[in-house]
């Protein structure tokens, strides 16, 4: 799963729970392509949306998140 699909699965699971969802580019920061997602009051770190996601890397992603990676 790329992060824009994470991205796109992880908006349509909060909007069909009522739970805002939101993305901010770090680029400013200084921190490259990287990104904070949130959901709920977590939040976590998505690399390059544009490549591929490992397992453990979304495991742990959903993990921060409070969410079961099989509800996406």
């Amino acid at each position: 799963m790329k992060g824009t699909e994470f991205l796109r699965k992880l908006r349509k699971l909060g909007k069909a729970n009522g739970v805002p969802v939101s993305y901010a580019n770090t680029r400013s920061t200084g921190r490259g392509s990287h990104g904070k997602v949130s959901y709920r009051p977590e939040r976590t770190i998505l690399k390059d949306p544009k490549k591929e996601l490992g397992a453990g890397l979304l495991g742990k992603m959903c993990a921060d998140l409070g969410i079961d990676k099989n509800d996406l």
